[in-house]
């Protein structure tokens, strides 16, 4: 086929991501956390008012609808909660309020919902360590979607939650936080775009694999299970790389490369050669180059900075009429 990538990359130069990308890549992960935790502020706000009528740290033992919060706040997770009886429960509410709400005096309420916090802190530290990776799949997938719309045709979407295949709605705002798949027609043919997924052929997570059926086929766990192990389901393969830090950027460019490398050998093996893509937030000048050598050999069909909007409207197009 022709060269995709030519649509919107004329050399090496313009895969580099800008300074202004970067800045704007950072605003963007601030606003995300600040979005995830809203939910934790809310409930350390109803705690602190929940406990307001507690006269002394001991009290708050008397107080039933907050032992949740209460355990959270002694550093017990709710994985962890699962799995402890009811005594158990009480002896580390009862460590908290001996070990520091008593020594905090008159305010052992802002020590509690402190502790409160730095605990939901520490949650949402590790639910936003791929942050970078969930906010590109999300611009990701409107950009597919809004190839698909522009084309005329509807799609349905998988559910990350839920795991249901939902129809297009036109009211669509915002269903890329909760996708997992996409599906459409191109040319009386299915096509279906699945998430993060651990493809058989290769024995590993990928993060993009456009399959050459329609999500009904896929609905059924045993007919997915097949077309799945079938080399010949896969169309094409992304690797996707949000990160948006300069100082990873080499990092993320390396284990990408090893994964293209990996499904390149494992698909040869099956006889069968996917298209292969890559899209990354951080691209600087020498990976740049090395994306730009690969295009050039064929070893990638094509490639694109998601940091640009035009490159990522032309490769979604792309992938929308394989």
């Amino acid at each position: 086929m022709n060269k995709p990538y030519r649509q919107h990359l004329k050399s090496s130069k313009d895969l580099e991501t800008t300074y202004e990308a970067v800045r704007a890549g950072f605003v963007a992960l601030a606003l995300e956390k600040n979005r995830q935790a809203t939910p934790y502020i809310e409930e350390a706000r109803a705690l602190k008012i929940a406990v307001s009528t507690a006269k002394r740290p001991s009290d708050l033992l008397n107080i039933p609808d907050i032992q949740s919060g209460l355990l959270t706040a002694a550093g017990v997770s709710d994985k962890a909660t699962n799995h402890l009886l009811a005594q158990d429960k009480t002896e580390a509410i009862k460590g908290l309020i001996k070990n520091f709400l008593e020594p905090a005096g008159e305010k052992f309420v802002e020590e509690l919902v402190f502790r409160f916090l730095l605990i939901r802190g520490d949650t949402l530290g590790g639910s936003m360590r791929n942050v970078g990776g969930v906010l590109a799949q999300r611009k990701l997938t409107r950009a597919i979607i809004s190839a698909i719309k522009i084309a005329g045709q509807s799609y349905e979407w998988l559910h990350c939650e839920t795991s249901k295949w939902a129809k297009m709605s036109e009211n669509d705002a915002d269903i890329e936080i909760f996708v997992k798949g996409i599906s459409w027609s191109k040319d009386g043919q299915g096509r279906t775009a699945l998430y993060n997924m651990t493809v058989p052929v290769v024995g590993n997570n990928v993060d993009l694999c456009l399959f050459n059926c329609s999500y009904k086929d896929i609905a059924d766990r045993k007919n997915a299970k097949d077309i799945f192990a079938s080399a010949g389901s896969y169309i094409a393969i992304g690797e996707l790389k949000g990160g948006i830090d300069p100082a990873g950027a080499d990092e993320h460019w390396k284990t990408a490369r090893t994964a293209i490398v990996r499904i390149q050998e494992s698909f040869a093996k099956a006889g069968h050669e996917p298209y292969l893509f890559f899209i990354g937030a951080a691209i600087e000048a020498k990976m740049a180059v090395e994306i730009w050598s690969q295009l050039k050999r064929g070893t990638l069909t094509n490639a694109a900075n998601l940091t640009n909007d035009n490159h990522i409207a032309s490769l979604s197009r792309w992938l929308c009429n394989l």
